[in-house]
């Protein structure tokens, strides 16, 4: 029981990076209407960042993470005023092999600059361990949980209160229709690339301590898929749940299915969906009068 509870709560731990991850994918597509194939590499390039900040530097973990989504943030809001801007209008397959492409030369730059050699770095909880309810578990997944939750809600208060949010969401709904009531739709598609990135790196700086410092990291932008598909895509709160449901199939899957199974599952999932309810747990039904 003890074992059970430990995966119960690794698997929403991770699961709530998946979910971060997909929330990222959400706003950048809801935004631009563009499925960021890149997220996965720009939250791998943080990692990578962040080792560098924190080991050959010698930097602190606070001000490296800070530094790291600054960084993050602004490639965010670069790559989409500098080349997304410039393929508005034209079909969603030229954004995607566009963040394909764009996925790719970071993927080779941050293995030219740091070698693809895998790493790790310690934080603040590394080692550390608390007990909850007679279960024992690292402070990290503690960590991530909690983090993951005040994103979130930090996140929702933003577009729910701000000015710059309800602009960002009456921009998301329909654009000409922003733009003809003063918004900037062009400079609010950038700011939600760059919180899509910020959220980027804070996953990447998060899940590195966990499974190193690795190219392989930007593969977690297929289990965030995975999460918006089962969740409902486009939707935020699906993709929240569709997150956590992802990371707990994954860590249980590794304690009662045979071995290898573990880290198919989420795209077992994917396709199960996929062929049995597409629209997801909680996706919207779309008519159209034929």
């Amino acid at each position: 029981m003890n074992q059970f509870l430990q995966l119960v709560v690794q698997g929403i731990a991770v699961g709530a990076v998946y979910s971060l991850v997909a929330l990222g994918l959400v706003l950048s597509y809801k935004a631009t209407e563009v499925l960021n194939f890149a997220h996965g590499d720009m939250l791998m390039f943080s990692a990578f960042l962040g080792w560098w900040f924190i080991g050959p530097n010698g930097m602190n973990f606070w001000p490296a993470i800070a530094l790291v989504i600054c960084i993050v943030a602004l490639l965010g809001y670069t790559l989409e005023a500098g080349l997304m801007r410039r393929i508005a209008g034209r079909p969603q397959y030229a954004g995607v092999m566009l963040t394909i492409g764009i996925g790719f030369m970071i993927r080779g730059a941050t293995s030219l600059w740091l070698s693809p050699e895998s790493r790790s770095f310690d934080t603040p909880w590394t080692g550390k361990s608390v007990n909850l309810a007679g279960t024992v578990v690292g402070e990290l997944h503690v960590v991530i949980l909690a983090s993951a939750i005040c994103i979130t809600a930090a996140l929702y208060a933003f577009l729910r209160f701000s000015r710059a949010g309800i602009a960002i969401q009456a921009a998301a709904q329909n654009q000409l229709a922003a733009y003809l009531a003063g918004v900037r739709v062009k400079r609010m598609s950038s700011i939600v690339w760059a919180i899509a990135a910020a959220i980027a790196a804070i996953c990447g700086m998060l899940l590195a301590p966990i499974t190193y410092v690795d190219l392989g990291l930007w593969l977690v932008v297929l289990k965030a898929f995975a999460a918006l598909v089962l969740g409902g895509f486009g939707s935020i709160p699906g993709a929240i749940l569709g997150g956590i449901l992802i990371g707990l199939i994954e860590q249980l899957s590794g304690l009662y299915l045979p071995d290898g199974l573990k880290s198919v599952m989420p795209y077992l999932v994917l396709i199960g969906v996929l062929v049995i309810y597409p629209r997801g747990i909680l996706g919207e039904s779309h008519g159209r009068r034929v």
